[in-house]
């Protein structure tokens, strides 16, 4: 598998640290942008996170441990698309992820529009059993077709019911009424982010969602999930969104119960008037690592 070199990889780090065979970690980034609806740029998403990555700090503080030089972090050369179809270019990423897995590797995948995420989801769901989904978004993304294509961001979790109905949503708050119907008549867990601000969950509203959750957890993070006062660079900002350390709460308690198996993180469209975006979606990005990272620093990743 090709590498990035130390001037283009996730932290900068070093090849003793960043091969692709001594890395538990992989990075795929997977720049795929086609059906986007408001606001472009996330194909350029994956380089910027990367980018950012060179200034976040190794030592993370919570977990008293520099976890790249723990596990070794390995970040791949983007995929190329060139496929005539959304369908085909999702396709191509869902079989790196399977060859991936298949060398037990612990995968994220930068993105990138939201569509793109049933790839890595279907791979993840076909390796473990009873797997759930942690949903973080503004959107409901249940949508059975939108603009002519099922294969729209605004489809993604449709295309994964199909295959894993073991979804939970947090932070939604944008949907029509279709969507939400779907959500009743399907058993969908979704904490819509009014709600966790009005307190119907209670202070500890993350322990709430953790009952919803399987064994294993992969995570899907649209960053447009977060407040846009967090992250303002994202194709579909709505206000009332979640913030910083209730969102790393929520993770970091699915990390220590839980196991984390993957994630992914989409729909950063990186804006010369938010770069500090980038840079939040990069620590975003290390520091799920850290909370996925808690109980399986003796485990192989395919158990």
């Amino acid at each position: 598998m090709k590498t990035l070199g130390i001037k283009n990889n996730f932290l900068a780090i070093e090849k003793e640290f960043s091969d692709y065979e001594k890395s538990q970690v992989v990075i795929l980034s997977a720049p795929l942008e086609a059906t986007v609806s408001y606001g472009g740029g996330t194909k350029n998403g994956p380089k910027e996170i990367i980018k950012a990555s060179h200034y976040v700090e190794f030592y993370d503080e919570e977990f008293d441990r520099e976890l790249c030089f723990d596990t070794g972090i390995a970040a791949l050369k983007p995929i190329q698309f060139n496929e005539k179809s959304v369908k085909k270019s999702i396709n191509k990423i869902y079989k790196n992820v399977v060859r991936l897995l298949t060398d037990n590797k612990f995968v994220v995948t930068l993105g990138g529009e939201h569509s793109l995420s049933s790839a890595p989801i279907r791979a993840h769901h076909e390796k473990y059993e009873n797997l759930s989904i942690l949903q973080i978004d503004a959107h409901s993304d249940l949508r059975d077709s939108y603009e002519g294509t099922k294969y729209s961001h605004a489809s993604v979790m449709a295309r994964v019911v199909e295959f894993n109905k073991n979804i939970t949503q947090v932070g939604i708050r944008a949907q029509e009424l279709s969507e939400s119907k779907f959500i009743k008549e399907n058993g969908i867990n979704t904490f819509y982010a009014r709600d966790i601000r009005l307190g119907k969950y209670g202070e500890n509203w993350q322990y709430e969602v953790l009952q919803k959750l399987s064994e294993n957890v992969y995570i899907t993070f649209d960053v447009d999930g977060l407040d846009p006062s967090v992250l303002p660079a994202t194709g579909t900002p709505e206000p009332g969104g979640l913030y910083w350390d209730e969102t790393i709460d929520l993770i970091k308690l699915v990390g220590k119960e839980r196991k984390i198996v993957g994630f992914d993180v989409v729909e950063l469209a990186p804006s010369k008037f938010h770069e500090s975006s980038n840079f939040t979606a990069a620590k975003l990005v290390y520091k799920i690592l850290n909370c996925a990272m808690q109980i399986k620093q003796t485990e192989e990743v395919n158990q």
